[in-house]
C-alpha cells in the first residue's frame, strides 16, 4: 500500500474484530513499527505489554465496561465530551472536526442536543443506556485479541520538565505508527480510555500488569484484524471530517490563514 494511502485510511475501529489471534509476526512488526519513531536523544522512553492472555483480557474488559457504565450514568461523559459531539451532516461539514453520532436508538434521537439535561440523563437510566452501552464496551475488549499497554520510563518521563514532554511526544509518534501497520496489515485498533478516567480503576489495571514503581502506565488500546463487514455497534459515529487548511495553518504569522488552494 502506498503510504499516503495508508495515512487516509488510518482510523479507530469502533466494532469488533475477527475471533481471530494476531500472530507474532504482526505483534512483531507493530513493535518494530513503534521503535522506529523519532525520540528526544534517542532515549526510547515507551515501553509497551502484549496481552493475550484470556483472563487479563476479561478482567481488562470488565473494568472498561464498568467505567463506561459509571461514566454514563452520572453524566460525566456526556459532560466532559459534549463540546465534541455533532448531530448533522450540516454540522458536521460546517466544523469539520468531532465526531458525527449517526447511529442511536430511537427512543434517544429527540434527546441529541439535550444529552446533559436532567431529563435527558434521566431517560438514559430509565432505558438502562449506560449498561447497555458499559456491557457493550465489556464485550469489544473482551472480544479483542490482542491488548497493548504503552508505559513510560519515569527515568525520562518527569512530569512537569522538558523530558516530561519529550517522553509524551514521543510514545505519541510511537502509536501513530503502531496505528498506521495495522492499516497495512489488516488490522483495527481503539483507545481503551474509559478506566483511565476514574483513578482507581486505572489503579487496578497496573496492580493487574504489575506494573513496577519505575514505569508509568499510560494508555491501553484494543487490537485484532478486521471482518470484511464490519458491524457497527448500537450507539456510533462517524470522524471522517478534517479541517480545511484555512482552519489550522498560517503563513508566516497567526495572522494569515493558509489558502485552501
Amino acid at each position: 500500500m502506498e503510504f499516503l494511502e495508508v495515512i487516509r485510511k488510518r482510523k479507530t475501529t469502533n466494532g469488533p474484530f475477527l475471533d481471530k489471534p494476531v500472530s507474532k509476526e504482526h505483534q512483531h512488526l507493530l513493535m518494530e513499527a513503534a521503535s522506529r519513531a523519532p525520540s528526544h536523544f534517542n532515549s526510547q522512553p515507551w515501553r509497551f505489554i502484549l496481552i493475550e492472555d484470556r483472563n487479563k483480557r476479561e478482567k481488562i474488559a470488565e473494568i472498561g465496561g464498568r467505567t463506561m457504565q459509571q461514566l454514563i450514568a452520572d453524566g460525566r461523559f456526556f459532560e466532559r465530551y459534549r463540546p465534541y459531539f455533532r448531530f448533522s451532516e450540516k454540522e458536521m461539514a460546517e466544523r469539520r472536526d468531532g465526531i458525527l453520532i449517526d447511529q442511536l436508538p430511537v427512543p434517544l434521537r429527540p434527546f441529541t442536543r439535550q444529552v446533559m439535561s436532567p431529563s435527558a440523563l434521566k431517560l438514559l437510566r430509565a432505558l438502562r443506556v449506560p449498561q447497555i452501552l458499559g456491557e457493550d464496551n465489556r464485550r469489544l475488549v473482551a472480544g479483542s485479541p490482542l491488548l497493548l499497554a504503552a508505559l513510560l520510563d519515569k527515568q525520562e518521563y518527569r512530569p512537569g520538565e522538558l523530558s516530561g514532554f519529550y517522553s509524551v511526544l514521543g510514545l505519541g509518534m510511537a502509536i501513530e505508527n503502531i496505528w498506521l501497520t495495522t492499516v497495512e496489515l489488516g488490522m483495527g485498533i481503539q483507545f481503551v480510555s474509559t478506566p483511565m478516567e476514574i483513578p482507581e480503576a486505572w489503579e487496578e489495571i497496573k496492580r493487574l500488569l504489575e506494573v513496577p514503581e519505575h514505569l508509568e502506565l499510560m494508555a491501553i488500546y484494543r487490537l485484532g484484524y478486521l471482518p470484511p463487514d464490519n458491524p457497527r455497534p448500537r450507539i456510533d459515529w462517524k470522524s471522517d471530517q478534517r479541517k480545511r487548511i484555512s482552519q489550522f495553518v498560517f503563513r508566516e504569522t497567526c495572522a494569515t490563514p493558509e489558502s485552501n488552494t
